[in-house]
């Protein structure tokens, strides 16, 4: 026996797009803007909008002058990589950045989306950058999703940038 496909009334479709809409024009709280716009790069972790330096909460880039080695023994400047890939993925894009605190040197600390993309773990994800683990535990996935596709700086041996800036500063 067949079963005939039961289709809401008018009154219960006008419900369910009366719910819809008012659903998708309530802000998302962990969206809210704290500050927006186009962004300049620093290096793979630190962005400057307007005249606020931000840095991706979360994640820790190699510094702009770290070097990494490749298999074949090569020297490559993977924390100047680390600083164009952020520069392509915001490339004259509008930046959204919700505020997480202050970092260590008095900037805004913040999680930054390109529409929908956190800049934050794309970073991570594309082996650019670590996931800092002492602000928690955000990035880790994307960060061993890096490590076993062999992203980025993945690729080579290198030090960690905490390591890296205890020894050369």
């Amino acid at each position: 026996m067949r079963q005939s496909l039961h289709f809401p009334t008018t009154v219960g479709l006008a419900l369910v797009l009366t719910i819809v809409s008012v659903t998708l024009s309530i802000p998302h709280p962990a969206r809210a803007a704290d500050i927006s716009g186009q962004a300049h790069v620093i290096d793979g972790n630190t962005l400057r909008i307007d005249n606020t330096r931000v840095t991706l909460y979360g994640i820790d880039a190699l510094e702009l002058k770290q070097t990494c080695k490749t298999r074949k023994g090569k020297t490559q400047l993977c924390g100047d990589l680390a600083r164009q890939s952020l520069a392509t993925l915001l490339d004259r894009r509008k930046i959204v950045c919700e505020s997480k605190g202050r970092d260590s040197g008095g900037g805004l600390a913040a999680i930054c989306f390109v529409g929908p993309l956190s800049v934050n773990e794309h970073m991570v994800a594309d082996g650019w950058a670590l996931a800092d683990r002492q602000t928690g535990q955000d990035f880790v996935r994307a960060e061993a999703f890096a490590k076993d596709q062999r992203e980025g700086m993945w690729r080579t041996k290198f030090i960690p940038p905490w390591e890296w800036r205890k020894l050369n500063n």
